[in-house]
């Protein structure tokens, strides 16, 4: 008998992170003096030390002189990488060398699971653009008009705008009641990434500018979500209003791509179960525990804030508001949720979400071809939710103290606003924070306190940005369904 897709993937991340946390315990640590006939040109000297939790390069050039790079995720050493990825953009050179002469076992292993589940995330991406595209044509030309379209849009926008409201005042909550930045005992801050530059109103005008493709193919090629979106919605729109012979053929080729797509998307879910290991795999097997102790409480504070707006708040909207069994629902959607925890992008995992809501929670192609793509883009309840934490949490470090009401405000307000611009990949939601930490005049710099535990709450966070996208499926189908009986009524 086969296992259900979900329990398929469910097995695959266990089978993952098991394999992984092996290599982590009995194959994460090397130590390499290399060799005279491997030094790199210009090198007396290497030695390269790897583990999980740090990695340590010391050399001797020929000239005499002698230099070292760190990498510490627990952020005891001041001026070192918070993670091998940052290592790479301070000192390129040194993480070349650590990536040709000194890895352990574990982290080549990890490595190279990386690179398949890249592959299968990048099955996703291919199929995502021309299934958003066929989707959308198929849902708008099948309304009818455009007030139908408006309805349905102004609905999923205040869904969107209320979820990502209460979730960041469930991230207040949490960050006034635990107050990880007086708690815990995280380290001073090092050097991180520079500021960007951007005021939160740059910010939301790029977000505009990005709404109006100067060429819709190149659109389509750079996969940008949001012109994407935009230009095919005008293009429905006006095609139903040219309607005729013209709105049939348009509809007609919509339906065929959208069926030879959805085939195509069925295909390549059958392999997120291997795809879902080798991510899992390569988090487990590069994760040092001392990472996580060291910023315990911000860690706890986080993961709180997320379960009870995942758990507490969308299950009941989606019982009393959309009349929805949230378990069963959450079963339906577990396929997507456990691939957007694995691969922690919204964007790569919505051909996957689209084929759940559709196939095992019986929502209208109409609604999720609009609601879900529109998600992906504006809605990341996850994201705002984890922005308004990280930020205080740097506040009360910075300040010792907890920060008033007003700058409060300030990071609920932006926070909100910063997550409608940030992208539905991995490590998007850094980006954003650099413009709330300016708002509140924060150092940006400290910002690099949090990196090395970022890819375990990326992933955290990206499952509630695709939980609550799929709620709101629910939601606006259920209100959908309210306002077609209101209108036969009074009609009637």
């Amino acid at each position: 008998m086969k296992l259900a897709l979900h329990w398929q993937i469910a097995l695959g991340m266990v089978f993952g992170a098991a394999i992984g946390v092996g290599f982590n315990l009995l194959a994460g640590s090397r130590v390499t003096e290399v060799a005279a006939n491997r030094l790199p040109p210009g090198l007396e000297s290497l030695s390269i030390s790897d583990s999980p939790n740090h990695v340590r390069l010391a050399w001797t050039r020929k000239d005499g002189s002698t230099g070292e790079a760190i990498v510490d995720g627990t952020r005891q050493t001041p001026g070192a990488a918070a993670t091998v990825e940052e290592l790479a953009r301070m000192d390129p050179e040194a993480a070349d060398w650590l990536h040709r002469l000194g890895r352990s076992p574990a982290r080549v292993v990890g490595e190279a699971a990386q690179k398949l589940g890249g592959l299968f995330l990048r099955l996703l991406q291919m199929v995502a653009v021309p299934l958003i595209i066929t989707s959308l044509i198929c849902g708008v030309t099948g309304l009818g008009d455009a007030a139908s379209l408006g309805g349905m849009f102004l609905r999923t926008v205040l869904y969107y705008a209320a979820t990502s409201l209460l979730a960041i005042t469930v991230g207040l909550l949490a960050v006034n009641i635990f107050r990880p930045g007086l708690t815990g005992n995280a380290a001073p801050p090092a050097d991180g990434p520079a500021a960007s530059g951007h005021s939160l109103g740059d910010l939301l005008f790029e977000q505009v500018e990005r709404m109006i493709p100067t060429n819709p193919i190149a659109a389509i090629a750079e996969s940008n979500f949001l012109s994407i979106i935009a230009f095919t919605l005008a293009f429905s729109i006006f095609a139903v209003m040219v309607g005729g012979r013209t709105l049939d053929a348009v509809r007609a080729a919509a339906e065929a791509g959208f069926e030879v797509m959805m085939r195509m998307t069925m295909a390549i879910i059958a392999l997120a179960p291997l795809g879902v290991l080798c991510l899992m795999l390569f988090v487990t097997a590069t994760q040092g525990p001392a990472v996580f102790a060291s910023l315990f409480w911000y860690l706890l504070t986080v993961v709180v804030a997320l379960a009870t707006h995942a758990l507490v708040v969308l299950p009941l909207i989606l019982h009393f508001v959309a009349g929805r069994n949230p378990f069963s629902y959450a079963r339906a959607l577990s396929p997507a949720l456990l691939t957007a925890f694995s691969s922690a992008s919204s964007n790569g995992t919505l051909p996957l979400t689209m084929a759940c809501v559709e196939n095992r929670a019986g929502i209208d192609n109409k609604v999720s071809s609009f609601v879900l793509p529109l998600g992906a883009t504006i809605n990341m309840d996850g994201t705002a939710l984890y922005e308004a934490v990280a930020v205080l949490f740097i506040g009360q470090l910075y300040h010792g103290a907890v920060l008033p009401l007003e700058q409060q405000l300030i990071v609920a307000f932006t926070a909100l606003l910063a997550s409608v611009g940030a992208a539905g990949i991995p490590h998007a939601g850094l980006v954003m924070m650099v413009v709330i930490l300016q708002a509140v005049g924060l150092p940006v710099e400290m910002q690099g306190i949090i990196l090395a535990v970022d890819r375990v709450l990326d992933m955290c966070r990206t499952s509630v940005n695709v939980w609550s996208d799929s709620c709101g499926c629910a939601v606006v189908a259920s209100l959908e369904q309210r306002a077609g009986v209101l209108a036969a009524a009074k009609s009637a």
